[in-house]
């Protein structure tokens, strides 16, 4: 369905018919361009509105059936360029992806959602608070839209850092459990964000690089900001990331060292008992002839080995840290 469409002349909202190729057709005699929002739109619904555009069918594939990395295609006339918008649902620990396509051209800017996705009409109102930025044309929506989108970026990898420290701080506490399948899940939803920001460094590369001479001169220094901003998004979700797994390496450590001390204790306790067993088993052999059976003290001197030697290794044990 049409989220918003108009026409801008000068950076400003003027009114016109409500046929989107008749508002194209004003935009190319009388200067300006059209800006159309959609919300997943069926095939009937994108041909019925933007049919005589005359889009790439690959394009128009591409709009329909969504599920695009980010990518800038250039097509005759038209560029064709594709963003993930990316929401953090805190409670569930679990990242969310839409995409945004964008169709830029000389007079017209279409913009097709699919799945979550960013609130645009605070990007459309922003800019028509700013003509002097709307009059350098399609490509400032472009940029705004980016820019709201990547700025996103930022903010979930801001949330994401504290989902990271809260599993740093439990793995340390010395709570004698695993946190691994928390970490786990969590590093899932760490390769989706990563998996629809990283690709995106190439197209806004593009767009910002003095080559593509599509784009307004004008423009070239804030496709610049934009890029720094997303390649610090990238940087921050990496090494997030990398410290995640650090996080996991240190808990499944953490696990192994209270394997470790179980055992060493299961182990100290067996050779406290191995001492009195071993006496008592040599004295309850039934042979007839053994020195002690007729040592009038020989009761009380085994029993007393059994204690001191139990109470010898008791406190070696403690003293090495193993009891």
């Amino acid at each position: 369905m049409i989220v918003d469409s108009a026409l801008y002349q000068n950076g400003r909202r003027t009114s016109g018919p409500t046929d989107i190729s008749d508002l194209v057709d004003i935009a190319k005699r009388e200067g300006g361009f059209v800006w159309l929002g959609l919300a997943e739109p069926t095939k009937e619904e994108f041909d019925m509105v933007v049919g005589e555009l005359n889009f790439h069918p690959l394009a128009v594939e591409d709009a329909i059936h969504a599920k695009q990395r980010p990518k800038i295609e250039d097509y005759e006339g038209l560029t064709f360029f594709v963003l993930k918008t990316v929401f953090f649902d805190r409670k569930e620990s679990e990242i969310t992806t839409g995409e945004l396509l964008c169709f830029i051209a000389d007079h017209f800017i279409v913009i097709v959602r699919h799945g979550e996705g960013s609130p645009l009409a605070q990007v459309r109102q922003g800019l028509e608070d700013k003509p002097e930025l709307l009059a350098a044309g399609p490509f400032a929506v472009l940029h705004a839209v980016a820019d709201r989108v990547i700025d996103g970026y930022t903010a979930i990898a801001g949330e994401l850092e504290g989902e990271v420290a809260s599993l740093e701080t439990r793995v340390f506490s010395g709570q004698r459990q695993t946190f691994s399948q928390d970490i786990y899940f969590l590093k899932r939803e760490f390769i989706e964000f990563r998996h629809a920001i990283e690709p995106l460094i190439t197209p806004v590369q593009k767009l910002a690089n003095e080559t593509f001479t599509l784009v307004p001169t004008t423009l070239k220094p804030f496709f610049r900001d934009t890029l720094d901003h997303l390649l610090h998004a990238v940087e921050h979700a990496t090494g997030l990331d990398s410290l995640l797994t650090a996080v996991l390496q240190a808990d499944l450590a953490h696990v192994q060292v209270q394997q470790n001390i179980d055992v060493r204790k299961i182990s100290a306790w067996v050779a406290l008992a191995s001492g009195p067993t071993m006496i008592a088993g040599i004295y309850g052999m039934n042979f007839h002839h053994m020195p002690e059976l007729s040592f009038a003290y020989g009761y009380p001197i085994v029993i007393s080995g059994m204690v001191t030697l139990t109470l010898f290794l008791l406190r070696k044990f403690k003293k090495s840290g193993w009891l």
